[in-house]
């Protein structure tokens, strides 16, 4: 029987991050049950946690911010004095060439949710390591796992699209994306692929409830990799 993500004391989550972290998993729980949490402790929980790379990552795109304050306005605190947890909210899809910026926003957008207050559960990966981590196995429990990620209050799923396309890849994207989609579960999605191009990619139903439950979002197409340091 799957349960819901629980909010677990300071220790305890500094054990069950050593643990994950051990496993090359990345810790994503920001939880708080403090009445009057340290927001720098929050802070550093989130960056210990995150990509070195996106570690200080800050959204700056209006329609990231935009999304980051429609999340925080529908927060809501699971009990009185505590802070308040992300239950339901929009999601978004950001398109967009390589190195256009899209997974720095993402990842932007999960420190302004921390930095207005809230305690977030959040989960990040590739699209790719995510359909390799769901590849069935002897021992491994693909069915759980996945179950888990579908009831992150937020989840990060980049790269979509990236990921040679076949039936199974995208049976499990469908199952994924439905199961958000029917629990109004906020997800930041990012893919350099246009919406038809997805649709041809991972099929009609999972393209159609991206449509749905996403605002698109657009990056410019030029990629800030390549181009030169500011002086």
């Amino acid at each position: 029987m799957n349960r819901e993500p629980q909010t677990l004391g300071d220790g305890t989550l500094q054990r069950l991050e050593r643990i994950l972290v051990a496993r090359g998993m990345n810790p994503k729980v920001l939880p708080d049950t403090a009445a009057e949490p340290d927001p720098l402790t929050s802070l550093g929980l989130l960056e210990a946690g995150m990509p070195p790379r996106y570690r200080m990552a800050r959204a700056d795109h209006p329609e990231v911010l935009a999304w980051a304050r429609d999340v925080t306005e529908q927060a809501a605190a699971p009990n009185p004095g505590a802070r308040r947890q992300i239950t339901n909210g929009p999601s978004l899809l950001m398109a967009g060439v390589t190195g256009a910026g899209k997974t720095h926003q993402a990842y932007g957008a999960v420190r302004a949710l921390v930095e207005a207050g809230i305690a977030v559960r959040w989960l990040a990966t590739t699209a790719a390591d995510l359909y390799a981590d769901l590849r069935p196995r002897p021992g491994h429990d693909t069915e759980r796992e996945l179950a888990a990620v579908s009831r992150y209050p937020l989840f990060i799923l980049d790269d979509l699209g990236a990921a040679k396309a076949s039936e199974w890849v995208e049976e499990i994207t469908y199952r994924l994306i439905n199961k958000r989609y029917n629990l109004m579960l906020p997800t930041l999605i990012t893919t350099n692929l246009a919406m038809r191009d997805l649709r041809g990619h991972l099929g009609d139903r999972v393209a159609s409830r991206l449509a749905e439950m996403t605002t698109r979002v657009v990056f410019e197409t030029v990629d800030r990799r390549r181009e030169p340091p500011t002086t």
